[in-house]
């Protein structure tokens, strides 16, 4: 009997089981009658065959029982894993993470941590490749961005730790420790003469640039200048327009020097041009 016959007599004995119990309606058992009709005359299925089919549901349960335990084999291989971690055990810790990976290759902690691993072990390209295949699979992993951008610090790659610790700091904004790397990364690029890109999302989700938004928004003062210009759009081609642009920018920039002064000089730090200036330490 080949496999193909198998599976068609496997599918008439569920559905057979199907009718023998009250869980179809009389239009479905109708249905499913005729299917099973079908499935027998299209596969020419003889009572012998039939009786050679698997039972699916039973199937599907002992599969279902294999997954949940597999994955629970898996979880304890990761945490034993993080108790050699703490340990500093970290070539046993990387076997236990290995072995998990294998038992569940979705999981994109497991990958995570096995970079986390590699890095110990100062196996930086591997602790790369291991991030970015959770990130793969767990595209918004802050932990993944964040150990992805120490595996490039370590071999120099100072722009593109900086991107990824600034998106780890962007989806986990709470973590003071990816805000510092954040830090240290430009520091680096400043010191070789490049500046990091405008982080424009991080600017705009800065609860201080918010709140100063917000504050700027409810002064009378703000709004009168901001109407004024709503309503002198279509002179904004001619000089008068120009004048009346750059005196809001000055009114704009006057008000928020006043407001955060610590605020405006960390935009400038961004926005500003590499130079002498930029070599020397930050302040303490």
């Amino acid at each position: 009997m080949s496999e193909i016959k198998i599976v068609a007599a496997s599918i008439v004995n569920f559905l057979k089981q199907q009718l023998e119990g009250d869980g179809l309606n009389s239009d479905s058992r109708e249905s499913v009658e005729v299917g099973v009709q079908c499935i027998e005359t299209a596969f020419e299925l003889s009572p012998q065959e039939l009786a050679q089919g698997v039972d699916l549901l039973q199937l599907v349960r002992q599969q279902r029982n294999h997954v949940a335990s597999g994955r629970a084999e898996a979880e304890k291989l990761k945490n034993e894993g993080n108790e050699f971690m703490k340990a500093e055990r970290f070539r046993e810790a990387f076997d236990k993470y290995s072995k998990a990976i294998e038992i569940d290759p979705r999981n994109a902690v497991y990958f995570s941590n096995r970079a986390a691993a590699h890095f110990k072990l100062g196996e930086h390209e591997m602790a790369i490749a291991d991030c970015m295949a959770a990130l793969a699979l767990q595209p918004d992993y802050g932990k993944a961005h964040g150990r992805l951008g120490l595996a490039l610090t370590a071999l120099d790659r100072h722009r593109e730790a900086r991107a990824a610790f600034a998106r780890a700091a962007q989806l986990e904004p709470e973590n003071e420790s990816y805000r510092e790397n954040l830090r240290l990364a430009d520091e680096r690029l400043s010191q070789r003469g490049e500046r990091g890109p405008l982080d424009l999302g991080g600017l705009l989700q800065n609860p201080a640039l918010l709140n100063m938004a917000t504050e700027m928004l409810s002064d009378p003062n703000m709004q009168n200048l901001i109407s004024g210009l709503m309503t002198n759009t279509n002179a904004t081609a001619g000089t008068g327009g120009m004048n009346a642009l750059l005196e809001a920018g000055q009114a704009l920039a006057q008000h928020m020097q006043a407001a955060n002064p610590d605020l405006v000089e960390q935009l400038r730090r961004q926005v500003r041009p590499p130079g002498q200036g930029d070599n020397q330490p930050p302040s303490q």
